[in-house]
């Protein structure tokens, strides 16, 4: 519920900045949609730490009520920039408190009282599709509101802000699953230990070839659809709803194919981010077409092969990083593939800046190159083998 609370507040944002695109610029509406990676970033790799001492129930609580504060500094920004931005960087921090400790709460909770070895994976889908189902509301519902109802920048915040009230009480009363902090001698020595087996981790060939390549893409994919697009593709006098159903299409489109992935984990762990990858390609040049022909329907299309990128590459990224940690490090490890996946909220940013230069298709062209080469090194990290037979 946190994690679900937590992305709503990160992403209403898709939906409510169409308000702000009469007074600002759309470098700077871009920009203050991905300025809470700024914040986020950093938050993930360190409130992972601070969860593992702490616990998770207490750094979860804390994100909620910053979260909530990120709200309301921009409920009463008066639509100045700077205060948006610093909304925007308060609403990051809170995600990066909640994400990563978030995540490792819910795969420790799913691998209570089980078995080792069974259900590997469900973790990871109940963190992807907790955090993917507020990805998709907040801006859905936000679309309606900024559509419909008067007031929007008002209206929008407070329902965000009463959701963190609803959230709050229920966070309280979950059950702890970080082991308790050990004395300062103790969380010295294992310390030094938990760095060292973090960075064995995250040098690790798998890690290398495949999560680090591919994990940008993850937002990169889902970014390009649901703040991209509805900027370039006519959608009249419905702008701010019309958002809204695009990022709900991208995301929603990014649950479905979380199961589709895991079967596919089973079958091959190459597979998911091969098939991740391609979608990534396919979505992204399907996007070029979309920009230059205007066509809706092509839109809607182009989210749901984004959208299954995003939640193919999501889930697999997120169970293949939970694979390689251990118990103490897998906040940690966790956080590390949030923030990689998280330098995706810079790509809304760049097609507007290389849009100035070339026509937006041949910018959109150009990614789908550069992430071939992502799918490229997969082939590194699972090298395909070739079977000989030798005569008898």
């Amino acid at each position: 519920m946190a994690v679900f609370t937590v992305g709503w507040g990160a992403n209403m944002f898709a939906s409510v900045l169409q308000v702000y695109r009469g007074s600002l610029s759309g470098f700077q509406v871009d920009a203050l949609f991905g300025a809470y990676a700024v914040g986020l970033i950093p938050a993930l790799l360190v409130m992972a730490r601070v969860s593992d001492r702490l616990g998770r129930r207490r750094v979860l609580l804390a994100a909620l009520l910053l979260c909530a504060l990120g709200s309301a500094v921009i409920l009463f920004s008066g639509g100045a920039f700077g205060t948006i931005l610093a909304g925007r960087i308060l609403v990051g921090v809170s995600a990066g408190s909640a994400f990563g400790p978030g995540t490792a709460w819910i795969k420790e909770l799913s691998d209570t009282g089980k078995p080792a070895g069974t259900g590997a994976g469900a973790g990871a889908q109940r963190s992807a599709i907790a955090l993917t189902a507020g990805f998709a509301v907040g801006p859905l519902l936000s679309g309606v509101v900024v559509q419909w109802l008067p007031s929007p920048q008002t209206t929008a915040y407070l329902v965000h802000i009463a959701l963190v009230a609803l959230t709050l009480p229920v966070v309280w009363r979950a059950s702890e699953s970080a082991p308790s902090a050990a004395g300062p001698t103790a969380r010295a020595g294992h310390g030094a230990r938990r760095g060292a087996e973090v960075m064995s981790v995250l040098t690790s060939r798998l890690f290398v070839t495949a999560v680090l390549p591919t994990a940008p893409w993850v937002f990169g994919a889902a970014t390009v659809s649901l703040a991209v697009l509805p900027v370039l593709v006519p959608l009249g006098g419905y702008a701010a709803v019309g958002g809204g159903v695009v990022a709900a299409v991208t995301l929603g489109s990014g649950i479905a194919v979380q199961p589709f992935a895991r079967r596919l984990a089973r079958r091959s762990p190459a597979a998911p981010f091969r098939t991740g990858m391609a979608s990534v390609i396919a979505g992204l040049l399907a996007a070029a077409l979309t920009v230059t022909t205007g066509s809706l329907l092509l839109l809607l299309a182009t989210a749901v092969v984004l959208g299954a990128a995003y939640g193919m590459l999501l889930v697999s990224g997120l169970q293949l990083a939970e694979s390689l940690a251990g118990p103490q490090t897998i906040s940690t490890v966790i956080a590390t593939f949030y923030s990689l996946t998280y330098l995706g909220f810079a790509f809304p940013v760049l097609v507007q800046v290389l849009g100035k230069l070339w026509h937006p298709a041949l910018v959109l062209i150009t990614a789908s190159a550069l992430a071939t080469t992502a799918l490229a090194t997969t082939l590194i990290a699972w090298p395909v083998r070739r079977t000989t037979h030798t005569a008898s």
